[in-house]
């Protein structure tokens, strides 16, 4: 299970290392220049997705030494331990199955000697039956009207999943239904939500597997009192269904135990919007949609587990990932969909890529000293090129992006689609080429500028280029390609935790705050807590106190 050799030890690292070194001064537009099939060496396909990775710092060489780093971290049997059953998650001493989810052949996945799809296939037929009900009007809410508002409320994965998936199927939706996100234990975002809704049509989703998380039951015992208060104690378990694994305390709250959907542990947080916690996308899309974009996903999970590593999309995308992290030191990544409807992508994919290998423990339980998770940021084009562009463009940091962009839009107005395309294709392209000195100067000449205007305006008007991107593209953003998308980035960052010799489906370090944020509670709340603070955070707690009496 263990490997003793770190991986900046190995032979193939220090080779890596001497390799960027002498690569640091090629530019890749005289790599397209020098092999006019350049773009189709480095592309991928699958289906209707394809991926271009070619605007890259790299060469054949440099692929066969990433390649022989991914087999030399058994990325090929690590992947093979995940799809059956291993206990991947050394801390918690799971098995890491969120791929059972949306395994559409149903073949047996064991885990302890059990085949667990039997429990997976009724969860789903459960989701089915209830979303549709709702949908149809047959669950009713308590005064008999039917339930048009769905309100999830949770937090981490059982949050930003639903949400991001449900902004990218909007096109999808029911034409009489609305869904809305309470996560932030700030009051104000229950309250904007509260006032939006009327109480007879809504629903709630409380998603929490232990339904003991304090932000998510502190806002779900404040939607229930706003329910009770207006239609009293009974419309509890008209108006509430629980995603959770404890059936006590789901049914202390008042929800009806025909009404939780459960799902395991060996389905982490981060990865779990496959599972009932995406009750609230079958509700508003279907469960037909629904498990479309299970059928996406498992099409790249087919993919992940059967392409040879040289042609298998994560496994080169999370390779790319570790060559600019760790041999060239460019510690932040970019996501950028170029479709308004993927807006939440990156936020949902900054808690997949940094909750899972923002790590420096290794599986070894060895303090970790090359780099691991990157900074990941970005938001949908046009808008970031009016943003943080800028800096992509010119800054001292050189950040790899990922462009994502759907072939057709689902609102072709005007040519409205056909300038935002221009737009993706000539950004990479842009990043990639950049302009010299001399042809700023060139242009400013042509624009019939003075020389002593050139000999100004020349530096601030070239680009250094040479700035790596990939550039994904997808026919249509739908369910399925949806689920393929998704997929794709889950396995790139398994794949890349593999490399680093992390354990990518723990998460400790979402703990220590939470944990002292419950010490320093009775202290706000006028009692003694009986734990010691450093004079900055004791100083903030008076001040606070004051400054709220």
């Amino acid at each position: 299970m263990f490997m003793r050799k770190e991986v900046d030890k190995t032979r193939i690292w220090k080779k890596l290392e001497k390799h960027c070194k002498s690569f640091r001064k090629v530019e890749m537009r005289d790599l397209f220049q020098k092999n006019p099939q350049r773009a189709e060496k480095f592309r991928l396909n699958l289906e209707n997705m394809t991926v271009d990775y070619s605007k890259n710092r790299i060469t054949e060489r440099t692929m066969k030494y990433l390649l022989t780093l991914a087999k030399e971290r058994h990325v090929a049997e690590k992947i093979e331990e995940m799809f059956t059953g291993e206990k991947i998650n050394i801390t918690e001493n799971r098995a890491v199955l969120h791929i059972a989810l949306r395994n559409r052949s149903k073949d047996p996945i064991y885990v302890d000697g059990k085949n667990v799809m039997p429990e997976i296939e009724a969860v789903l037929a459960k989701m089915r039956h209830f979303s549709e009900a709702v949908r149809l009007g047959t669950f009713k809410g308590h005064t008999g009207k039917k339930l048009t508002n769905i309100v999830n409320i949770g937090i981490g994965g059982s949050d930003l999943g639903p949400k991001m998936a449900l902004e990218a199927l909007k096109k999808y939706w029911a034409k009489d239904m609305n869904v809305y996100f309470i996560s932030n234990i700030d009051g104000t975002a229950c309250a904007e939500v509260l006032n939006k809704i009327d109480p007879e049509t809504t629903l709630f989703i409380v998603s929490s597997k232990t339904f003991t998380t304090i932000e998510t039951l502190t806002n779900a015992k404040t939607c229930r009192k706003w329910l009770v208060d207006a239609l009293g104690e009974h419309a509890v378990a008209k108006h509430f269904v629980a995603v959770s694994t404890n059936k006590k305390e789901v049914e202390k709250f008042g929800i009806d135990p025909e009404n939780m959907f459960e799902f395991w542990d060996f389905v982490g947080g981060r990865y779990s919007m496959w599972s009932a916690i995406g009750l609230s996308i079958a509700l508003v899309v279907g469960m037909d949609n629904f498990e479309k974009m299970l059928d996406g996903a498992y099409a790249m999970d087919k993919h992940f587990r059967n392409a040879p590593l040289a042609e298998n999309i994560p496994v080169i995308l999370a390779l790319l990932g570790v060559w600019y992290n760790d041999f060239f030191g460019m510690k932040t990544q970019a996501v950028i969909p170029y479709d308004q409807y993927l807006q939440y992508l990156p936020a949902y994919l900054q808690q997949l890529d940094m909750e899972s290998n923002g790590k420096f423990v290794s599986l070894d339980n060895k303090y970790i000293k090359y780099a691991t998770a990157p900074v990941l940021f970005g938001g949908a084009g046009t808008d970031v090129q009016h943003s943080f562009f800028q800096m992509m463009h010119q800054g001292t940091s050189v950040v790899p992006c990922d462009f994502i962009v759907p072939a057709i839009s689902h609102n072709e107005i005007g040519n409205h689609h056909e300038i935002l395309l221009a737009n993706v294709l000539a950004q990479g392209e842009a990043l990639m080429r950049g302009k010299t000195v001399k042809e700023a100067a060139a242009e400013l000449k042509k624009a019939g500028k003075t020389p002593e205007e050139i000999k100004f305006l020349k530096k601030f008007k070239s680009f250094e280029g040479n700035r790596p991107s990939n550039t994904i593209v997808v026919k249509k953003v739908d369910p399925y390609s949806l689920g393929m998308l998704v997929a794709m980035y889950e396995h790139k960052v398994f794949v890349e935790g593999v490399i680093w010799n992390i354990n990518s489906f723990d998460q400790m370090g979402v703990e220590l705050g939470k944990q002292m944020a419950l010490s320093i509670l009775p202290e706000l709340q006028n009692s003694a807590s009986g734990i010691l603070h450093d004079s900055s955070t004791n100083a903030l707690i008076n001040l606070i106190k004051k400054l709220r009496n």
